[in-house]
This record gives C-alpha cells, structure tokens and sequence, in this order.
C-alpha cells in the first residue's frame, strides 16, 4: 500500500508555530492548490509539519509564498466541546521546499548582482561560435 502526496501551492495564511505538551514544534498552515490549468479551481489543503521542518516552515514561509509539500494524508477525529464528532483530513509533511527567495533575500541578491555586473554599458561581442547551443 502506498499513501504518498506531492502538493505545489501557495500558503493562504502566515503558519501556526505551537509546541506539544512533550515541547514537540508543531506548524499548521492551509496550501491552496489549483485543480487544474483550464479552470480557476483550487482546492484548500490544510497542512501539518513536525520538529525542525516545523520550525524551518515557521521561520521562513509567510502567506502567499509558492511552496511544494511532500508527505501523507492522515484523517483523525475528536469529539468538541459541545460532544459532537469532528473529522479531520490534513497532510502530514516530511518535506517542504520554499519555491520562491523571500524578498529580503531577492533584494539582497539584487543589490550583489547589479554591483557585480555594473560595466560601462557596453554591448558583450559574443560569436555563435562561443555559444553551447
């Protein structure tokens, strides 16, 4: 049997850092997910990352960064206050990529580029013969 998931989307909310009893960091935030490229529906994904994936997610993605999520689909149930059953289906990540720099990264590497490229203006003289392709 296999329960596996790869899910690309965007955080629709900065995520929740919390702690368990056992001081477990815990990270939930919600993916939206396009269905397809045609239409313009998205599915909602909840999302939760343990430990030090935790901790990364917390630190580093903020709503609307693209972020791709690799893991399992879990369900679980509990009973709420006013005693009914409550079931819940949420994506239990192992690994989280961060898709896009953050922009105090990208204006940093900004500012490095342009002072490392900045020249007299003048065109490149490259022959097609220089060229790999």
């Amino acid at each position: 049997m296999l329960n596996r998931i790869i899910l690309i989307g965007r955080l629709t909310r900065d995520p929740e850092l919390r702690y368990s009893p056992a001081g477990v960091a815990v990270t939930s935030f919600t993916l939206a997910v396009d269905r397809n490229n045609t239409n313009k529906e998205v599915d909602f994904i909840p999302v939760v990352t343990f430990k030090q994936t935790a901790e990364a997610v917390a630190n580093y993605l903020r709503k609307g960064r693209l972020t791709a999520v690799e893991g399992r689909i879990q369900t679980r149930n509990y009973e709420n206050n006013e005693g009914r059953r409550i079931y819940v289906t949420e994506v239990v990540a192992d690994n989280v990529r961060f898709l896009e720099k953050s922009e105090a990264s990208s204006q940093h590497s900004e500012k490095n580029n342009n002072e490392q490229y900045s020249g007299d203006g003048k065109a490149i003289d490259i022959s097609d013969d220089d060229l790999p392709f």
